[in-house]
């Protein structure tokens, strides 16, 4: 392993990255096995871990990777231990919204709905306009578009948090003294357009 003579940090390169790997893997398997007993679980975890570690090998400065990786295993295996014990929580979310979804569509003539959205999108200054539509129509990342953009992740982050508003604000404004309820609009601007995450 080679060291940063300036900071006397590891360099991670690829043969660096493929010997802490074949030097650590059984030993953090071991490890988080206390955790859970889930073998796939903790098989994407050790390979979050390390695909982690060589997306952030230019940011991060390591002074003692064995510390790093343990800390890295163990808090992504707490977060996914937290996270499932969240999900029968989430299950019941869904299928309240899978209801308020049902009720929605039976109050809204759905090819109005898509064409109102359609305008919103359309009326969005063009900048935002294209960073929302690589998000929503192409399911590309921020980190993507900030990428292909050549903007920083905070700037997309921003400019979609402005088209959801203005998208919204759009839709509930047409929909405004029609007798539809704005939740029903919300409902459905969730469901068909994920206008939210």
């Amino acid at each position: 392993m080679r060291k940063d003579p300036e900071h006397k940090g590891i360099i991670i390169d690829e043969s660096t990255l493929k010997e802490l790997f074949n030097v650590y893997s059984d030993s953090l398997c071991t490890f988080l096995n206390y955790y859970t007993h889930d073998k796939q679980l903790i098989e994407d975890i050790i390979q979050d871990v390390f695909i982690s570690l060589w997306e952030e090998r230019d940011t991060i400065n390591i002074f003692y990777i064995k510390t790093y990786l343990y800390n890295a295993a163990r808090n992504k295996v707490l977060n996914s231990l937290r996270d499932e014990q969240n999900r029968s929580l989430l299950l019941e979310r869904w299928a309240s919204r899978e209801l308020e979804k049902q009720k929605a569509r039976d109050c809204i003539n759905m090819e109005e709905f898509s064409s109102v959205y359609q305008q919103a999108i359309n009326s969005l200054p063009e900048k935002c306009r294209e960073i929302f539509t690589l998000s929503r129509e192409q399911n590309k990342t921020y980190r993507e578009i900030a990428g292909e953009k050549d903007l920083s992740v905070k700037t997309v982050e921003a400019q979609m948090s402005i088209a959801i508003k203005k998208v919204r604000e759009y839709i509930l404004n047409y929909y405004n003294g029609k007798n539809i309820l704005p939740t029903i609009i919300i409902t459905l601007a969730i469901q068909f357009l994920s206008l939210f995450d």
